[in-house]
């Protein structure tokens, strides 16, 4: 049952049942009026759909159960032809309503009124279950009969796609702004979203019409795009109304179309399902689809916030693997003008009339597609823009209704573009090569371009791509620029968009071929063709109307103005042009410029087309090339103007295959300097032939294929005839070719020879000679003899001859080329004698033919066999020969076998005797028999002084049984040292210190006595000698000797060991040792026993005596020559100065006092030699106590006299002396009478001997003081000289390691650099010293040079070009002072290097380095003190093996050499340039031969500080690489080792021994000054030590003496 009472409430039934039975028993009456009938869709909670028509009642209001019960009895109906079982309706629910389509519900009574009884409405019937959002067959869409005839074919994916496009962008148009096209497309499923107004059920705005066909919804507004401004955005693309529908079921099964407008609450949906509608067309074209209703999504309103869109959804989809970029791609180029607009704006900025997205990105953002490619590609000219309208011919009263002028009026814009030419390239062709590489391309090239595209109303039409309008084809024209004009038009493309007035083919994607609008487009520029009578164009250009014929002229115009400005044909080859000034044959050249640029090479079509290329030309290609293809060489290049010059014409010149060079293109450069181009017999072709693909490169078979072709029919090769056939020509032999002959056999008088044609092979020689095998040339034959010897010392390939003949005839035949041997060549030498015979400037390959040679049997002679040229043997005494290989020879010289193996014995002789022989020889002969070696020949002889010192001798070989011999020069050097020989013997006799030997030579022996070899090294190692020369390595001079004379000085004392050793390689093979003479002090003078305190020893004698007691008189004092012997004497119990030396004369020495204490007891002191202090003696006095003497107040006080005395004695100020008066009084005893008398004499010898000894210090003083002064000046002048000889040097020196032309080129770029470093140098260059710039050494590029060019530019991109033009100073204070700034921190110009490069006019604005050297981290190790260049001691790295790494060349450092001037740079801590600035910059960096060695080095953990390879590589150690490479500008210059050598050997040798001369007299005079001044500190020492002691001997004993004076002057006589 589908209703029943069991769930109705009683009061609605009662109201119910009445209401029914009146509503029956009216209609039996006829009582009720119906007026109108209404159409309803009703929608059934089951899924159901039924149509219903409802006649209005009277009162225009109807029960809601009376209307459900009219829909019961339709439902009722339909279940009888229904057979699908459905869920059951709740008829009789009290729930029960209606709902129309905007949500209104109706529970009691329908209200007609809001109704339109002319359309169908829709209402929902609600039962209070959850119904179904789908109903069946909701939609009719069953279309005319005569649209299904008219169905597009099969569409393409994008055509189909975007005519679903097409209606989103129709429905979005009708919104100002906001509008929004959204496509998704995943695997399964595209979806098309728009925020236009939407669609509902209702009659006017039926979402039936999307999916009906012929229901278009803009069919009528079609006549609204007509007209307007071009681009005609008006996208009323509706005709036909099938268009949604069609391409759904093409796109997939299955498609869904929701859609709300803005009003309505509810989404009404559409389903079409394509098999569905196909089985309802196969049989009463009846098509029903299911649709719905339901709530809008989240996602849907947050796309349009205005509440109205249409989606789309297709699925089950035909194609399963899109593309979705290509398709993003292919979109925009249907919808560019809608995506993206210029031709609109106003304000300049590019406008976006709608949003469109694919897959969420926005189309604006999509760089790809046809469109934006071809627009990137035209030049920035002006286009060429036409406003064309169509009109009809008719009578104009036709026109008058409006609903007709879609049919009377059309209008099109055509903007045409020019794609120039690019450096050698065609823009067209760089599109479709880039379309290519997108995967947009098209089937099309450059001749097969489409050069007009079509838009309708906006929308691109795909298959409109026609090749031209008639007004674009090139015309013919005579003028020069004919074949240039031809070409420009292919650079055009017109794009055409058309108005409303246009209709294109259903499936939009072409203009409808038979409409007359499309035919008079079609046909625009031709003179009035039949098919466009009915049409009437009229032509604008800037609002301004154009004839055809003025339209034309504007439009060649416009084309040549294009080329002239934007064409770039070829800009430039890609080597360097000849430039010709105002060719005189233009029109052989096939150019029209006045300025002509020949080139060698060019690139055209991505490939490098060149002088000497072989090519082919195909027929047709270019006028004169019709009938068949065209082999041809490349020669030359043509563009037209200078480079940068646009609209040129390009043109090569090409030399047919047959034609020789000669007759080729000439480039001729006259003296003149005006070069010119004759093309004689080559042809002059367009380079559009190669752009055309219509010029191919040709292979070598290829090439050489037509040029066997072509050599058929010309002499092709070079012969020699046969023996047979020179015995027709009266020759008697002919070479022997085949056969080997011996040495010594004679070539034919006459070599004949003929010119072979190219049909000619060897198996068509017939045994007569035949006159058809034999081409007849003009050109004069040469035949060339020439030797390959097989004796390697004799020149390979060694000229015996040349002959030059021209043809000749004999006996009737012509050709022949007889060359006349003379004089008569015979076959000396063995080996292969080579006949070349070659025809001079043809193309005839050289013959060559060769005659084998032996050698004779028979042996003439022995020979030395050796590798080298001279040979010449070297062997040392005790030792072998070498291996000594003999070969015999025939008599012209040639190697030939030996017969059997002799027996040879060996000797070695000068021209006065021999020095030895042997008979016991090993001996070996090779596998030929063609060598003999000898071996194990010892070398002993003691007499090779006879051959010294050249050694040179005779080894000969020699054989008892064989009359042969072998000579060879030889070499016999001594061997090693062996034993040395002292002359004389007793050198070692009779040693003094001090002295030298002056007679000594050592004679040095090998183990058989002979004098070993002249420079041979020995050490000599010595105790107690001092060897007065530089070194202790000594050479064996010319005979074998050691000459010690005058070098060996006896250093050490008497009485001690001296020895003298040979080492020879660390071996002792001489060795002496002895001892000095013996020698003692004694004391000449008696010494009391005992003395008093106080007093002193006086006029002591001391003697040094020999062995035997005799006094040596040959020891003198003498302190200005180098032996010095004095006395000194030592106590440590008194005030003896030590200091003080006492002179020995003749043995002897004097001392005049010597001072006992003042205190009793033993006293001794020490008298030694001064120099030798083991040669001494003790000496012990015993002190008493002095008697006492007592002053008395009476006597006199002593004088000033003796203190004056003291003043005088010396320009020094000596204090004077004071004494207090105090009285002397003596204690008068007759027994102390003569004891006081002693001490009076002792007081005034002890005076008298310090007044003497003050007066002669003083007096040296004064002398030592002269002396000094005198020699400061001859110092003084000594250095001056000195300073300029050695400027003057470092002058010459710096001409050849510090001037090098290298050096001067790269001070050149420096200073055109516009650096700190540029103003330095120039400074240098100037010679000029400002107060800041006196500590500025150089610029770090400037201070350096290196051997190799390769290394010094891999060092200097190492440091880079900051650090290479780095300015070196002293000191921090010294950089500072290069610049001066202001408070605000701003460098003063006017100060400082700022002020010296603004007079240089150089702008120092950016930063620039300075190294300070003595703020840098010095290098702390040792360096190489023998070397000038103080090379750093770096150790080498090291492999685990203990190897260094293959490749290491040495540290970078150490590959730097300094300028002799610079060497000697040193800072306050005495390091040089190499220890401070290259430390600082390169430190421990290693430098290798190539990048993979390196490689190796690094992985090997081998660089540990960063490396160089010469090859380009860099390592910057902590993992940091530089990879890639560049050439920098600024390097270290290359100066070689020798340069530095050279410069002190060849250059300054006059001035050096000047300065050694000075220098000599310098060391000399220095000497002599600081002898001077320790002599004159000495005697200063002296004298104040005697002024001392006199002042104290006045001040003590003063009194006493003045006591004695008086004494002895009141005594009588």
């Amino acid at each position: 049952m589908d209703s029943g009472s069991g769930n109705r409430g009683n009061k609605r039934a009662s109201y119910d049942d009445s209401t029914r039975s009146k509503v029956k028993k009216m209609k039996c009456l006829d009582l009720i009026i119906y007026e109108k009938v209404y159409k309803f869709r009703v929608l059934l909670p089951n899924g159901l759909c039924l149509s219903l028509r409802v006649d209005e009642p009277a009162t225009k209001k109807m029960p809601v159960v009376v209307f459900a019960d009219l829909v019961k009895e339709e439902y009722d109906r339909m279940k009888k032809s229904d057979k699908i079982r459905r869920r059951s309706i709740d008829w009789d629910s009290a729930d029960l309503c209606l709902i129309d389509i905007s949500e209104k519900r109706f529970k009691d009574l329908i209200l007609f009124e809001g109704y339109d009884p002319n359309k169908v409405h829709t209402l929902r019937l609600d039962d209070g279950s959850k119904g179904d959002e789908v109903y069946e067959n909701m939609w009719d869409l069953t279309p005319d009969v005569e649209l299904l005839r008219e169905l597009p074919q099969e569409y393409a994916f994008e055509t189909a796609l975007a005519d679903i496009i097409d209606n989103s962008l129709q429905a979005i148009w009708s919104k100002k702004k906001d509008r929004l096209i959204s496509v998704d497309i995943s695997e399964d499923k595209i979806s098309i979203f728009d925020n236009g107004p939407g669609m509902d059920a209702s009659e006017e705005n039926s979402i039936v019409k999307w999916g009906k066909m012929g229901s278009s919804l803009h069919r009528s507004s079609r006549g609204q795009a007509i007209g307007g401004k071009p681009p005609y955005l008006k996208p009323f693309f509706g005709m036909f109304g099938y268009g949604g529908s069609v391409s759904s079921m093409h796109l997939g099964r299955h498609t869904v179309i929701s859609s709300k407008t803005k009003y309505s609450k509810k989404v009404c949906t559409l389903y079409l399902q394509r098999d569905a509608l196909l089985r309802s067309s196969d049989s009463d074209k009846t098509w029903q689809a299911n649709g719905g209703l339901r709530d809008p999504s989240k996602d849907e309103m947050k796309l349009s916030p205005d509440g109205s869109f249409t989606k789309v959804e297709i699925s089950d989809l035909k194609m399963k693997s899109l593309d979705v970029d290509l398709l993003r791609c292919k979109l925009k180029d249907i919808y560019f003008p809608y995506i993206q607009c210029d031709d609109l704006s106003t304000s300049g900025k590019t406008l976006t009339p709608i949003e469109f997205q694919v897959n969420g990105i926005d189309l604006t953002e999509v760089e790809g597609g046809e469109v934006a490619i071809t627009n990137l590609n035209s030049c920035n000219g002006r286009p060429f823009v036409l406003q064309l309208r169509f009109t009809s011919n008719q009578d104009s009263s036709s026109q008058k209704s409006p609903g007709k002028r879609a049919s009377q009026e059309a209008n099109a814009q055509l903007k045409c573009l020019y794609f120039p030419v690019v450096q050698g390239k065609e823009s067209i062709e760089k599109i479709l090569e880039q379309l290519e590489a997108e995967r947009c391309g098209v089937a099309e090239n450059f001749e097969s371009f489409s050069h007009v595209s079509i838009r309708c109303l906006g929308r691109l039409l795909p298959d409109a791509r026609w090749a031209w309008l008639p007004f674009m084809e090139p015309k013919s024209r005579k003028a020069d620029k004919a074949q240039i004009f031809k070409k420009c038009c292919s650079r055009v493309k017109c794009f055409i968009e058309t108005d409303g007035g246009f209709y294109p083919t259903p499936s939009k994607t072409d203009l409808m071929h038979h409409h007359p609008c499309t035919i008079a487009l079609k046909n625009f520029g031709s003179k009035n063709s039949e098919k466009e009578r009915d049409v009437h164009v009229e032509i604008y250009k800037d609002g301004k109307k154009l004839s055809l014929q003025q339209m034309e002229k504007q439009y060649q115009e416009w084309i040549l103005e294009m080329h002239n400005i934007y064409d770039e044909e070829s800009d430039c080859g890609e080597d360097e042009p000849v430039i010709i000034i105002n060719p005189s044959n233009k029109k052989q050249l096939g150019i029209s410029s006045d300025v002509v640029r020949v080139h060698k090479m060019i690139r055209r079509k991505g490939k490098s087309w060149q002088a000497g290329q072989k090519i082919k030309v195909l027929k047709g290609a270019c006028s004169g090339f019709y009938k068949n293809n065209i082999y041809a060489v490349l020669e030359y290049i043509l563009l037209d103007g200078f480079k940068g010059d646009a609209g040129g014409e390009s043109r090569i010149i090409c030399r047919q295959i047959g034609t020789s060079e000669e007759k080729g293109c000439l480039l001729i450069d006259n003296e003149k300097g005006n070069p010119s181009i004759d093309i004689r017999e080559s042809k002059s072709l367009p380079i559009n032939i190669i752009d055309s693909g219509k010029c191919l490169s040709v292979e070598s078979a290829e090439w050489s294929l037509q040029l066997e072709k072509l050599q058929h029919k010309i002499p092709s090769s070079i012969d020699i005839l046969c023996a047979r056939h020179c015995e027709e020509l009266e020759v008697e032999e002919s070479l022997p070719f085949d056969t080997p002959v011996f040495a010594g056999h004679a070539a034919p008088d006459e070599v004949i020879a003929v010119v072979r044609p190219a049909s000619f092979s060897s198996e068509l020689v017939s045994e007569n000679l035949d006159q058809k095998h034999i081409a007849l040339t003009v050109l004069d034959m040469v035949l060339e003899i020439k030797l390959n010897s097989q004796d390697k010392n004799l020149q390979e390939n060694n000229h015996i001859c040349s002959i030059r003949t021209p043809p000749s005839t004999r006996n009737g035949f012509r050709g022949l080329y007889i060359f006349p041997v003379k004089p008569r060549l015979i076959f000396e030498k063995a080996g292969e004698y080579t006949f070349t015979f070659h025809i001079e400037d043809s193309n005839f390959r050289r013959f060559v033919k060769g005659v084998t040679v032996k050698a004779l049997p028979q042996v003439d002679s022995w020979g030395f066999v050796s590798d080298t040229q001279c040979a010449k043997l070297s062997v040392r005494v005790g030792s072998f020969f070498p291996p000594i290989s003999i070969a015999c020879y025939d008599k012209y010289g040639n190697r030939t076998s030996f017969s059997h193996v002799p027996k040879v014995m060996a000797k070695v002789l000068t021209k006065e005797i021999v020095l030895f022989q042997s008979e016991k020889l090993n001996q070996n002969i090779s596998s030929k028999n063609s060598v003999l070696t000898v071996e194990n020949l010892l070398v002993e002889s003691h007499n090779l002084d006879f051959i010294r010192p050249s050694y040179e001798a005779k080894l000969i070989l020699y054989s008892e049984d064989e009359p042969f011999c072998v000579i060879i020069p030889c070499q016999v050097i001594p061997g090693s040292i062996h034993h040395l020989i002292a002359k004389p013997k007793d050198f070692m006799k009779q040693l003094l210190p001090g002295n030298v030997i002056q007679d000594l030579e050592l004679e040095v022996f090998d183990v058989y006595g002979n004098h070993v070899k002249q420079d041979t090294e020995m050490l000599l190692d010595m105790v107690g000698f001092c060897f007065q020369h530089k070194t202790k390595r000594i050479q064996v001079d010319n005979r074998g000797c050691i000459d010690l004379s005058g070098l060996l000085k006896v250093s050490t004392g008497y009485s001690e060991t001296v020895s003298l050793s040979v080492l020879s390689n660390a071996k002792t093979v001489f060795s002496e040792k002895s001892q000095t003479e013996k020698r003692m002090i004694r004391v000449a003078t008696e010494i009391p026993e005992k003395c008093f305190a106080g007093s002193q020893l006086e006029n002591v004698v001391f003697e040094i005596v020999k062995s035997d007691g005799v006094i040596d008189e040959t020891i003198n004092d003498n302190e200005k020559g180098d032996m010095s012997h004095a006395l000194i004497l030592k106590s440590d119990s008194t005030d003896i100065d030590d200091s003080v030396k006492y002179s020995f004369r003749h043995g002897c020495c004097t001392v005049r006092a010597i001072p006992l204490p003042q205190i009793e007891g033993s006293f001794s002191f020490l008298a030694a030699h001064s120099r030798y202090p083991k040669l001494n003696m003790t000496i012990t006095v015993l002190v008493e106590k002095a008697p006492e003497i007592v002053y008395d107040s009476s006597q006199p006080h002593c004088t000033d006299k003796d203190n004056l005395f003291l003043e005088k004695s010396s320009n020094l100020e000596t204090p004077k002396l004071q004494h207090d008066d105090r009285s002397i009084m003596l204690v008068k005893s007759p027994e102390s009478a003569k004891g006081i008398k002693n001490i009076a004499g002792s007081l005034y010898n002890e005076q008298k001997e310090l007044k003497d000894k003050i007066v002669e210090y003083g007096t040296y003083i004064g002398e030592h003081e002269k002396t000094i002064e005198m020699l400061h000046s001859q110092r003084v002048e000594f250095e001056q000289s000195l300073a300029k000889m050695q400027a003057s040097l470092d002058a010459i020196s710096d001409g050849d390691s510090s001037y090098s032309p290298d050096k001067e080129r790269m001070l050149k770029e420096i200073e055109l650099s516009h650096t700190a470093a540029s103003v330095v140098c120039k400074l240098s260059r100037n010679k000029r010293t400002y107060d800041f710039s006196k500590d500025i050494i150089g610029v770090v590029a400037l201070l350096g040079n290196v051997e190799t060019n390769e290394l010094g530019r891999i060092l200097a991109e190492f440091l880079g070009e900051e650090q290479m033009l780095g300015v070196v100073c002293k000191s921090l204070k010294a950089a500072y002072n290069l610049e001066t700034c202001d408070v605000d921190g701003s460098v003063k110009g006017s100060t400082g290097l700022q002020a010296l490069a603004s007079e240089y006019g150089i702008s120092l604005d950016g930063r620039y380095s300075v190294i300070c050297l003595e703020d840098t981290r010095p290098y702390q190790g040792d360096y190489d003190s023998g070397d000038p260049q103080r090379m750093l001691l770096l150790p080498n790295p090291t492999l685990t093996n203990g190897n260094c790494p293959p490749g290491f060349i040495g540290y970078a450092i150490n590959m730097i050499y300094l300028d002799a001037h610079q060497l000697y740079t040193r800072t306050c801590g005495g390091k040089g340039l190499r220890e401070t600035l290259f430390y600082h910059l390169l430190g421990e960096v290693q430098v290798y031969k190539t990048r993979e060695s390196m490689r190796k080095a690094l992985e090997k953990s081998c660089i540990q500080h960063g490396a160089v390879s010469l090859d380009g590589g860099i390592i910057r150690g902590n993992g940091v690489i530089s990879l890639g490479r560049r050439e920098p500008s600024i390097h270290f210059p290359v100066a070689s080792k020798s340069q530095y050598r050279r410069s002190a050997k060849t250059n300054n040798q006059r001035i050096q021994r000047l300065i050694d001369a000075k220098k000599s007299m310098l060391r000399t005079t220095v000497d002599k000054l600081d002898k001077e001044n320790e002599m004159y500190e000495q005697n200063m020492k002296k004298y104040e030590k005697y002024r001392d002691k006199y002042t104290k001997f006045l001040d003590q004993k003063g009194p006493l003496l003045r006591y004695f004076n008086e004494v002895a002057s009141n005594s009588p006589s």
